[in-house]
């Protein structure tokens, strides 16, 4: 009992001992060979890689998103990236993650897929060394995080988007580490409430509203890490005002426990302003800073917007620069466009059905008959789906139900309710839009969130410390039985996510819902 409590109160001061890296780095090598093997094929564009690759290509030779004439695609999948245009291209998602692939063309080319598609693989890799993280922080347990990780290193909605070239993956490893962020400043802003509280009786002063903190670094990294998921995508802004609002009431009730008599209005008053000058600024400013190359040319896309007659701003605002309200508008037709797009897509899914898995998105389809590029059947497939592990996800599903019930039941259960704000933040906020056009991969945002809560659950089936050799052993081996099926489902299921070329029949026979060809 003594070993495992040390043990216990090492994980708590955050020490990494050999065989905990070795764990880490084993979760880290096995995401690696997964998301890195043959990642160049298929030598084609897949699914919106034609926007994002031609685009991050043109921002790292023009500073900007260039356009491109017609038939660009195939010259440029044939090896001749030089036919874009100096004229602009009006693009909606903001510069972050097109600067992320342009690293991986600047390193091995635009010629070839692997620098196409090399960013957004380690950022997948990097998603699991820092899921592993967490999770050993959150839970104080490293059999949990590897758990966690290897979880994360095996399913296959985090392997697509790892080997394809598309924003999302990006704006999950951001809104992760922000997590992560919010996770290491809970206890931060905790101990420093209780060293004012001490200080403040020792002193004999008033404590009616509680303290303003300001020395709370890890909620400014905080605030940088949810800025730079928004200079993604903009759903990055959901996680900034959602984990906004949850360390709010986190501060809140670390007051109220406190003992601090006004500790509510003390929150809102004092904290509460504070916490916003500590995150909202510095997350404007990472946005911003993703602009640079659009400020810093003369070519972008309503780059002299307001230096044409009639469109400066008058009046009150007339003082505004006029690249920054050149700025400005390209922000609001962004948003005008996002607002109103509603066109029919055959692989569309609204979120309502994401939870479900009735419709994940098919990204490439490349039917070969007998004799063609290496068939030797009658025909062949290759086939590229955005479907996660079926188990681990359903199951996830299945724990963040357990998750909700047990807030319920305990409202303490603070990690518990912790993962339940992550999946919020990723997932809620596109219901609000149902007749926009979306995709299933979208979720990518919080698949680790609901990693996190499968871990929760496996480790209340596993059993605590203080629970009996006999139940402790059995819940081990349900636990051991469930990961073992997990594992096999991934084995069988990456074909489809690696693109594989193999027989027809058996790539039809991973298909278990209509919505799923």
């Amino acid at each position: 009992m003594t070993t495992r409590l040390d043990a216990r109160r090492r994980i708590a001061r955050g020490a990494l001992q050999p065989v905990e890296w070795l764990l880490l780095l084993g979760v880290t090598a096995l995401a690696a060979v997964l998301r890195l093997w043959n990642l160049g094929s298929p030598h084609s564009f897949v699914f919106d890689e034609t926007y994002y690759v031609k685009d991050a290509w043109t921002l790292l030779n023009l500073g900007y998103e260039g356009a491109w004439p017609e038939g660009a695609d195939a010259d440029f999948v044939a090896g001749n990236v030089t036919t874009f245009l100096t004229d602009p291209a009006f693009v909606v998602h903001p510069p972050l993650g097109k600067w992320i692939i342009a690293l991986g063309l600047a390193a091995f080319g635009a010629e070839d897929p692997v620098g196409w598609r090399i960013s957004m693989a380690v950022v997948g890799i990097l998603a699991v060394a820092l899921l592993w993280v967490i999770a050993r922080i959150l839970f104080r347990s490293t059999a949990l995080a590897t758990i966690a990780g290897g979880l994360m290193a095996i399913d296959g909605h985090a392997i697509v988007l790892s080997r394809t070239a598309l924003l999302d993956n990006a704006l999950m490893l951001f809104a992760l580490l922000g997590f992560l962020f919010v996770l290491l400043d809970r206890r931060q802003s905790a101990d420093s409430l209780r060293l004012w509280m001490l200080r403040r009786e020792s002193a004999g002063r008033s404590i009616d509203w509680g303290p303003a903190l300001w020395a709370r670094p890890w909620l400014m990294a905080a605030g940088l890490a949810f800025g730079l998921a928004t200079a993604v995508k903009w759903s990055g802004l959901y996680f900034l005002a959602i984990f906004a609002v949850y360390t709010l009431a986190v501060d809140a009730l670390a007051r109220r426990r406190a003992g601090i008599p006004f500790w509510f209005s003390g929150t809102v008053f004092k904290q509460a302003p504070v916490s916003f000058l500590l995150t909202v600024p510095i997350a404007a400013v990472a946005y911003v800073a993703s602009w640079a190359g659009w400020f810093r040319t003369d070519g972008g896309y309503y780059r002299q917007w307001a230096e044409t007659a009639g469109n400066e701003w008058q009046g009150a605002l007339s003082w505004v620069p006029l690249d920054w309200q050149s700025w400005w508008h390209y922000q609001v037709s962004a948003y005008n466009f996002h607002i109103g797009l509603g066109t029919e897509h055959g692989w569309q899914s609204p979120a309502w059905q994401w939870m479900l898995l009735l419709r994940p998105t098919a990204l490439y389809r490349l039917t070969t008959e007998n004799g063609e590029s290496g068939c030797s059947v009658e025909r062949c497939e290759q086939f590229i789906t955005t479907l996660p592990n079926p188990l681990l996800w359903f199951m996830g599903v299945a724990a963040l139900v357990y998750l909700l019930v047990r807030l319920i039941r305990h409202p303490r259960s603070w990690r518990a309710g912790l993962i339940l704000i992550g999946v919020a933040a990723g997932y809620l906020p596109w219901l609000l839009y149902p007749e926009r056009t979306m995709f299933q991969f979208y979720a990518i945002a919080f698949v680790p969130f609901v990693i996190l809560a499968l871990t929760f659950a496996l480790g209340a089936i596993a059993g605590g410390p203080t629970a009996d050799a006999e139940m402790r052993a059995r819940g081990v081996r349900i636990v051991g039985t469930i990961l073992v099926l997990i594992v096999l489902v991934s084995a069988f299921y990456y074909p489809v996510w690696a693109g594989i070329q193999l027989p027809e029949p058996f790539i039809r026979s991973h298909y278990w819902m209509p919505g799923w060809r």
